[in-house]
This record gives C-alpha cells, sequence and structure tokens, in this order.
C-alpha cells in the first residue's frame, strides 16, 4: 500500500468507532422510526402502511395538544428561570466568595447534584413532597401554613416538578463561572472609570462579555427540557388529570404500553422537527444579542 493511501486510510480508521456506532443507534434507527411513521405497527405483527393517517390523527387527539402545552410550559420556566438562577449564582461565587478554596467548595457543593442519578433524585424528590411527612410541607406546619399536596393537587405537581429540575443547575453555573473569568479585566476597570454601578456592570460588560455561554446554556436547556421524562415519569405518571403528561411520556406509553409504534414515531418526528425549527429561530435571535470577542 502506497504512503499517500495510508495517510488517506489512517484517519476513517480512528473515526471508524464512532461512525459504525452513529449508524448502528442513530441512523438505522431513525429511518426505522421514518418508515413507522408512516404505518400502524403494533410491535407484535408486521407493520402496515397507511400513509399519513397517524399525523392526521394526531392534528385530531386531544391529549397531543395537551401534552405539547405542558411541555412548553414546563420548558418556557425552566429555560428562563434556570437560567437567570445560575447566571446568578454564578456572578455571586465570582464576586463574593473570597479565596480559592471557599469558592471550590461552594461550586463543588452546588454542582454534586448533577452527579446523582436521576431516579434516585427523583424518589428523593417525591418523598420531600410527600403531603404527610414530606420536608415541604413540614417547614410550612411549622411556619403555621396549611399543607399542600404537591404532587397529587393538579395546580401544584407541574410547579413542583419544574423546581425539582433547578436541583441540576450546576452544569450550566460551573459554565458561566468560567466564562466571567475570562472577561477581560481593562472592561471593568473602563466601566469603573466611567462611574458605572455593579449592576450596571453586570448588565453592560458582565453578560454581554459572557453571551456565548449564555446562548450554550439555553440551547442545551431547551434541548432536555423538551424531552422531560424520567421526573414526571417517576414521580406522577403524568398525573393528577394530566397536568404533568409531557410529550416524552406520551410517546413512551403510545408505544411500549399502547403498542402503537407507528403513532409514537409520528410524534416523535414532530419533536424532532420541533425542536430544530425551536433551535434554528433561538440561534437566529442570538446574531444581535451574542457577543463573540475578535469577530470581525
Amino acid at each position: 500500500m502506497s504512503t499517500a493511501r495510508r495517510r488517506a486510510i489512517v484517519p476513517w480508521l480512528w473515526v471508524a468507532p464512532w461512525l459504525l456506532g452513529f449508524v448502528l443507534f442513530m441512523l438505522i434507527p431513525s429511518m426505522m422510526s421514518l418508515y413507522y411513521s408512516f404505518t400502524d405497527y403494533s410491535l407484535l405483527e408486521p407493520p402496515v402502511g397507511i400513509g399519513l393517517a397517524n399525523f392526521a390523527e394526531l392534528w385530531r387527539d386531544p391529549l397531543f395538544w395537551k401534552v405539547i402545552r405542558n411541555t412548553l410550559a414546563y420548558a418556557s420556566v425552566s429555560v428562563l428561570v434556570g437560567t437567570v438562577l445560575a447566571l446568578l449564582v454564578a456572578v455571586l461565587l465570582e464576586s463574593h466568595v473570597k479565596g480559592r478554596g471557599a469558592g471550590g467548595v461552594a461550586r463543588a457543593i452546588i454542582f454534586l447534584p448533577t452527579l446523582v442519578p436521576l431516579v434516585a433524585a427523583a424518589l428523593a424528590w417525591a418523598f420531600m413532597y410527600n403531603p404527610e411527612a414530606g420536608l415541604f410541607n413540614r417547614v410550612l406546619g411549622v411556619m403555621g401554613l396549611p399543607r399542600i399536596n404537591w404532587l397529587g393537587d393538579a395546580r401544584w405537581a407541574m410547579p413542583s416538578l419544574i423546581i425539582m429540575g433547578f436541583w441540576n443547575i450546576g452544569t450550566a453555573m460551573v459554565v458561566y463561572s468560567a466564562a466571567l473569568r475570562d472577561v477581560p479585566r481593562s472592561l471593568y476597570e473602563a466601566a469603573d472609570l466611567d462611574g458605572v454601578s455593579r449592576l450596571g456592570r453586570l448588565w453592560h460588560v458582565s453578560i454581554p462579555a459572557i453571551s456565548p455561554a449564555i446562548l450554550f446554556n439555553v440551547m442545551i436547556s431547551i434541548i432536555w427540557s423538551l424531552q422531560v421524562f424520567g421526573a414526571p415519569q417517576i414521580m406522577t405518571e403524568g398525573g393528577p388529570d394530566h397536568s404533568t403528561y409531557v410529550y416524552q411520556l406520551y410517546i413512551y406509553e403510545s408505544a411500549f404500553r399502547y403498542g402503537r409504534m407507528g403513532y409514537a414515531s409520528a410524534m416523535a418526528w414532530i419533536q424532532l422537527l420541533a425542536t430544530l425549527g425551536i433551535a434554528g429561530l433561538t440561534l437566529a435571535l442570538s446574531r444581535r444579542l451574542v457577543y463573540y470577542r475578535g469577530a470581525v
């Protein structure tokens, strides 16, 4: 084998494991899902082609629109509040925690919950939400306030899941902390010379300077929140009264509880296209809001 041919083959050998995994576990299943979305497939019998019937049924399915509303409500609050909360925590840690050791301990404590397996975290939060022995109702009792049926009341179930989601702001906080440390000190010095307040420095210097990190975290948060599944499935199973019945849970139950793999595949492709559309819109809007240092 010639040297030129060897040089052309070696890079492909390095990426071959990834390519093989992508083809076997992503590309082929995705194409099968696309095919099943145009069929009536119960998993027990061969799929039967039905054209666009699954998509037409989704349009008429009131539960489909219910899960869309629930998922968008969860995603909207989670992304907005989670982004603000993680950013504020990072700013406070960078501004007020003195000493490398103390800052490291504080960051480790906030980041630690992200390492807890989702099932364990969901069970722990479900216990804290317990209407009789849960931590939150005990605190309310000490304060003389009435108990709340956190996961059993349709008014409180979704807010309870959203609050539980803030348990994992540690990853975003670490990204913001790293970005804040990379802001040129000269920008803060110029702001001080102009008499800008600390809040003004945050708004006019820090946030524009770390806007690429904010965009990154927002994009990741949007993608994950639109696919939320574990916590609702473990803690509420979509109840009460479908108040926490989210899109991914409906896909799962349609496929594996009701045996409607074709219907679930149609939902999955709509979810993919909607996620790509929302992500694309976010990127388009970010062109005027994100500042890249060194960009011409």
